[in-house]
């Protein structure tokens, strides 16, 4: 027998964007495995010169839908890739899509964004706040349209730290109307010229312009059946469909990957602060279930004042420190490192008043170094040039990991209890019993094979522990020889005022 979930999707068509995404992916996959879905309209965009046909049918080699082709060969056939790009004034969806879409969808996942952090602000309005409305009005016009997930982030609030499901528009210095308005006004040199000034408080474009598309659906959202869905860093799955897949390098684990090949050794962090990180198949699990809810409750006449959110983090009782999230991957690297790595990994956590001094010594100073033997051996130097990027991104990550957010989940709490027990098993979210110790174990295990390209094998992890234990002697070598220059050299200084 279905579960309540997996009933509401049956035969149904769905329209979801940033399907090629990491999100996506996740999402594509767990609703064709576990529910007969009808359709899924992915809106996609030729890439690199692939069609948006070929980027779906690479999707038969990827990691991620293994499981999947196992039990249901045909299942990627239910895909129907959607012409479109969210840098289009109408979204670049042709005429003959559109009444496609209109007709047919019942379930509408926006997903789509430009999640870099320092994206320029014209861009980041186009696909982050343009696109929102675009969407918006083409969902008005779907005539079977039963339920609609708009995705945004836990930290589109982030001028406060205390943040509750609810809308923020007095963190806005204009309203999202106006911005658009402004947008098509002037130039995009101009409006970049203008984003500290338009920003304000927020840090970057990426959280002022999630923020705004928020603003988007409060002013606009009118009747339709709708939902936000607010995720924290959303990391490698845990075990579901696959132990630790990932297929990008953003937020912690851009910085775990890089110690462990031994070329990120100091991060800007408080060690006390929480960071608010989940499991990629937790946020599709209730990404999906949201849409269930909004769909219930819709069929049911309830039409709430607002959209209701759905915010999602660790739970206050599971809590994870910055310094226990890098232990534990320390204790990982011990058992199972890299086979190519720089240097011995380790990690240091550095206030940030003192970042750019430690940051000098433990990178700048061996890029020079590393680099000038490059040069030597006839290679190209790449160390400074990487160390500089690092630099900037550990930057521009600098509140987040000096600051404990608190994000209230009430909704999302009583969506877990609305769940039957059938739904609550398949579309697991909960974090309380979550295994950070486990689930860490499970990052570094994917991180290994599907970015590292290591394979997961006794040969493999025999061949980075020597690699590990070697580098390891010549730290230590290094570590005593500076520590004997520099007692040395403060022991000749001190006689000379003595």
């Amino acid at each position: 027998m279905d579960t309540g979930i997996q009933e509401f999707f049956s035969n149904k068509t769905v329209f979801l964007t940033g399907g090629s995404g990491f999100l996506g992916k996740v999402l594509t996959e767990k609703l064709l495995r576990t529910t007969e879905v009808k359709c899924i309209y992915s809106l996609l965009r030729p890439k690199r010169g692939v069609s948006i046909g070929d980027r779906i049918s690479a999707w038969e080699k990827d990691p991620i839908f293994g499981e999947l082709l196992k039990a249901k060969p045909e299942a990627l056939h239910r895909i129907h890739p959607i012409a479109g790009d969210c840098l289009d004034p109408d979204l670049g969806i042709s005429d003959s899509d559109r009444k496609l879409l209109v007709s047919e969808v019942q379930v509408v996942i926006h997903g789509a964004a430009t999640v870099r952090f320092d994206e320029a602000l014209h861009l980041a309005l186009v696909v982050n706040v343009r696109a929102t409305r675009l969407m918006l009005q083409l969902a008005k016009q779907m005539t079977k349209l039963v339920s609609y997930v708009h995705i945004s982030t836990a930290y589109s609030n982030c001028v406060v730290t205390e943040i509750n499901e609810r809308f923020y528009p007095e963190h806005l210095k204009d309203s999202s109307d106006k911005i658009l308005a402004l947008g098509e006004l002037l130039s995009n040199k101009t409006i970049d010229s203008m984003t500290t000034s338009l920003i304000g408080s927020f840090p970057n474009t990426y959280t002022y312009t999630k923020a705004l598309a928020e603003d988007v659906i409060l002013r606009e959202a009118g009747d339709l059946p709708m939902c936000v869905f607010r995720p924290a860093i959303i990391m490698s799955t845990y075990k579901d469909p696959v132990v630790g897949w990932t297929d990008n390098l953003y937020g912690p684990m851009a910085l775990a990957y890089g110690g462990a090949r031994g070329v990120v050794r100091v991060v800007m962090s408080d060690p006390n602060v929480m960071l608010s990180v989940v499991p990629a198949e937790y946020c599709s699990n209730l990404a999906l279930t949201c849409a269930w809810k909004t769909g219930v409750d819709a069929s049911q006449g309830g039409k709430p004042e607002k959209p209701p959110i759905y915010q999602f983090a660790p739970s206050e009782n599971n809590e994870i420190t910055q310094k226990s999230f890098i232990d534990l991957l320390v204790m990982n690297r011990d058992r199972t490192p890299l086979t190519k790595m720089l240097w011995y990994p380790y990690v240091l956590l550095i206030p940030p008043f003192l970042f750019s001094l430690a940051a000098f010594f433990y990178h700048t100073i061996p890029g020079y170094f590393l680099d000038m033997l490059l040069r030597l051996s006839g290679r190209k130097p790449i160390l400074v040039k990487t160390y500089q990027k690092i630099h900037k991104n550990i930057n521009v990550l600098r509140l987040f990991s000096n600051t404990t957010f608190h994000f209230g989940m009430s909704n999302t709490q009583r969506l877990l209890e609305a769940m039957s027990k059938k739904d609550r098993s398949m579309y697991d979210f909960d974090m309380v019993p979550l295994d950070w110790t486990d689930y860490l174990r499970c990052c570094i295990a994917g991180m290994r094979l599907y970015i590292a390209k290591d394979p997961n094998t006794q040969e493999s992890i025999s061949k980075a522990l020597r690699l590990k234990n070697i580098l390891k002697v010549l730290h230590c070598v290094l570590s005593i020889s500076l520590a004997t220059g520099a007692g040395y050299g403060i022991w000749r200084l001190a006689k000379l005022f003595i």
